[in-house]
């Protein structure tokens, strides 16, 4: 990742997962933060898929759909808290309330989203852990 500008703001990250498993979504979003500038985007669309892609090449970022065709991102999210990259999720849900106490306080974009608030989540760095918090 490329050091922050001079006014002391954080610069997006180089390369950026998207787990998502709606298409249409999942490029939305790679439309999206390519946009802004980030150089490589990625997405996978299941747990497995993900965490292959993690171990090939670690990202600087992901999002995270939360609920998955037939399982949730949560064993992704544990992988990426351990590796101190830093991640949120995305839901269409809004409540967090179903989230493992671990995660209860990690940021999450709610579809649909603005880019201004994507943007925002990309630029924040964890601050001794993985997750954006």
């Amino acid at each position: 990742m490329e050091p922050g500008p001079a006014d002391g703001t954080l610069a997006l990250p180089d390369d950026v997962l998207i787990v998502e498993d709606d298409a249409i979504i999942a490029l939305d979003f790679e439309d999206t933060i390519l946009g802004f500038g980030v150089k490589t985007v990625r997405s996978a669309a299941s747990v497995a898929k993900a965490l292959e892609m993690i171990a090939d090449r670690a990202p600087d970022f992901t999002l995270l759909d939360v609920g998955l065709v037939h399982e949730q991102s949560f064993a992704i999210a544990e992988r990426l808290d351990t590796l101190k990259i830093p991640f949120v999720f995305v839901t269409g849900y809004g409540s967090t309330g179903a989230f493992p106490a671990a995660f209860a306080h990690t940021p999450t974009l709610t579809k649909p989203y603005s880019t201004d608030t994507l943007r925002a989540l990309l630029k924040r760095r964890p601050d001794g852990g993985g997750a954006a918090r």
